[in-house]
């Protein structure tokens, strides 16, 4: 019987890992592999935002290479070990109970009512108390205040925020924190990501550097 090429990519880390195999490889840790997990999903999010289908297929490939990566370290652990067979197990289990409207007697009417129902099951199943229990603070601000924004919403807390983006007449931190907390809370409004509309106002820069050095030639 012909293995999938997902059972030959869990065979090829369990010999990199395992002894006589990469000396690299058998070093790493979760810990260590972190900036990797994170680079790799950052050029994925590049070859999407340049609708690059080669580099998408090749970039994920790499973000699935850490998910394996971490999974077949987690097979080590002396105490509370889990494969990758667990991992997909515990993320199947989980959108079959968070669509309870395709998989249960559920009823909705728009992706709206999807959304507010995957947040109430998922404090329920957390245990969560608070609409920000659960969000990584970690997080650069721009995606941390848009989470909050969402949960906010989806809690149906009315929120008092700016109502009007204005250029303050001192740049102190408070003050451009509020313009910026205006921005964010007017694009999630509209239903515009603001870190990706950001990234494109990124790439407009980058395109207006590459004119004015190509003009200094």
């Amino acid at each position: 019987m012909t293995s999938s090429h997902l059972q030959q990519l869990v065979a090829v880390m369990d010999r990199l890992r395992s002894p006589g195999g990469c000396v690299w490889d058998a070093e790493q840790t979760h810990e260590s592999l972190l900036k990797f997990l994170l680079e790799e999903s950052y050029e994925y999010i590049e070859a999407v935002e340049m609708n690059d289908r080669e580099a998408m297929r090749e970039e994920l490939g790499d973000v699935l290479l850490q998910v394996y990566f971490h999974a077949r370290m987690a097979e080590e652990h002396p105490t509370d070990p889990f494969s990758i067979e667990d991992v997909a197990q515990s993320v199947a289990e989980k959108l079959v109970r968070r669509h309870p409207h395709v998989f249960g007697d559920v009823i909705v009417s728009s992706s709206d009512e999807v959304l507010e129902n995957w947040e109430a099951l998922k404090a329920i199943e957390k245990g969560r108390t608070s609409a920000v229990d659960g969000v990584p603070l970690a997080q650069p601000a721009l995606p941390l205040v848009s989470k909050l924004l969402y949960r906010a919403e989806k809690n149906r807390m009315k929120l008092v925020l700016p109502q009007k983006i204005e250029v303050p007449t001192e740049a102190t931190p408070e003050a451009v924190g509020e313009v910026l907390l205006a921005t964010i809370a007017w694009a999630s409004e509209h239903g515009v990501d603001p870190e990706g509309a950001l990234r494109l106002a990124a790439r407009s820069l980058i395109a207006q550097i590459a004119d004015l050095e190509s003009t200094v030639e």
